[in-house]
């Protein structure tokens, strides 16, 4: 009962301020989503070092890099779009398009990315005159407090209503499955069984799927810039992001070159079975996530596996005894590991990144290399994901990034093969009801019944 209470009395504190909130301009809106941007992008280096001392987690220089770029694209891609009153208007068909907002926004977030969760979600809330209820990881709260305070501490300079944007400092299960069925709809940032959570909470709910990104090459790039581009976003804030490159599908013939370029480009090789195991041991053991592996450095999970590892190493590259279930580094790797497979037919490279889908990551994203249209195309056909992002680095850009067309966003939606309600980047059109003014269409002109069904 006490959490009910509690939870009460902030829903309703963030309604109050909602609904003067919502009465404000475009402008007054606008400047509100500009300045919790960039207190964080002032602030990437306090809150980077605060992330990673409190999880344990990841890198400072990844999570500065993530302050700073998420901040300023996620309000560049806002800036100057309409997200209250009359946002389009259809003169051909007569239909006024007018946005309102959802109300009160909770949202659950996860302790590897603790920072521009929490600020992205409230970006795109308060962009549609939303109020938002934050609820972080237990083990990423005190950085959370951090980032709500300046947040609040920005709004505060505009005269902008208090409890705009809250959070749970102390956030246990019990407040997070709470917020869930207390607010009018709930962002879930984190694992399957959060989501499943938020999906049978009772209120609407947006959720994300597991990540498990394939990356397909084809024989007519070159490999050492495809070796540069996978390591980048392979050990992107230690490999902790859902984006993160996860698996290499390479040509049979290529295989040796295509190690080569990781190893002359910091990647520590693995092309021997008897590492192999032990490596697929330490990450994996009995099949099962080590979670004390995750977002660790390369040379400490070599460590741990037995594997002399040097501590420049950027990434382990490790070879494989099969795909999908024939072999468990066919699964998502929150941390610097990357699997190598291999293939003879550009169908047999599609079909390889399907069954490791299927097997983790339905619905998520693909990297796919190549310069060849048809094959391009091909992939869509067989593999159902949300993203194929071509000749790009995954890690830093299927979350949205300035050169590319994605929504900037943390949150992947990896439709109904993820289990899903959305398969897109979420962003702030998603945090908004859209009504509808019809209007009656002049000089319409009416077809027979027998033009209609015409052939």
């Amino acid at each position: 009962m006490e959490t009910q209470v509690y939870l009460e009395s902030l829903v309703a504190a963030a309604r109050k301020a909602q609904q003067e909130f919502e009465t404000y301009s475009q402008e007054r809106v606008d400047a509100a989503c500009r300045s919790i941007g960039k207190v964080i992008y002032d602030n990437a280096e306090l809150l980077a070092h605060m992330a990673v001392d409190e999880t344990g987690m990841g890198n400072y220089t990844s999570k500065i890099a993530k302050c700073k770029g998420k901040s300023k694209t996620t309000w560049l891609r806002m800036k100057g779009k309409k997200s209250r009153g009359i946002i389009e208007w259809d003169e051909k068909i007569g239909i006024a398009k007018v946005a309102k907002p959802i109300g009160v926004i909770g949202s659950v977030t996860p302790t590897t990315n603790p920072v521009i969760t929490l600020m992205h979600n409230s970006m795109c809330s308060l962009k549609c005159g939303n109020a938002i209820i934050l609820c972080p990881h237990p083990r990423a709260k005190k950085v959370g407090a951090k980032v709500v305070e300046l947040m609040n501490g920005a709004l505060e300079q505009l005269d902008m209503p208090q409890n705009l944007i809250q959070i749970i400092p102390e956030p246990t299960m019990e407040l997070s499955a709470g917020l869930m069925s207390a607010v009018d709809l709930c962002i879930c940032t984190g694992g399957p069984s959060m989501v499943k959570a938020a999906y049978s909470s009772g209120k609407p709910a947006m959720g994300v799927g597991q990540g498990n990104v394939q990356v397909l090459v084809d024989r007519d790039v070159d490999l050492n810039e495809v070796a540069q581009m996978v390591l980048t976003g392979r050990t992107f804030d230690n490999g902790v992001l859902c984006t993160c490159e996860q698996n290499v599908i390479v040509p049979q013939e290529k295989r040796t070159e295509m190690l080569k370029a990781f190893a002359d480009n910091g990647a520590y090789v693995i092309d021997d079975e008897e590492n192999a195991e032990r490596l697929r041991e330490c990450v994996f053991p009995g099949g099962v996530l080590n979670k004390n592996v995750v977002g660790a450095n390369p040379d400490v999970i070599g460590e741990m596996a037995g594997i002399p590892v040097p501590p420049e190493a950027r990434a382990i590259v490790c070879r494989t005894k099969g795909y999908a279930r024939e072999d468990s580094l066919s699964k998502e790797k929150l941390f610097p590991v990357l699997a190598v497979f291999t293939y003879d037919r550009w169908e047999d490279c599609v079909e390889i990144a399907r069954a490791n889908l299927e097997m983790e990551g339905a619905g998520h994203s693909c990297v796919i290399h190549s310069n060849t249209k048809k094959h391009i195309e091909y992939v869509p056909t067989r593999v159902n994901v949300s993203r194929y992002a071509v000749n790009q680095i995954g890690g830093t850009g299927l979350g949205g990034a300035l050169d590319n067309g994605l929504n900037p966003t943390t949150t992947l939606g990896c439709g109904t093969w993820g289990n899903n309600v959305i398969s897109e980047n979420l962003y702030y059109h998603n945090l908004m009801n859209v009504s509808r003014i019809s209007y009656r269409i002049k000089d319409a002109v009416i077809p027979t019944d027998e033009e209609i069904w015409e052939k």
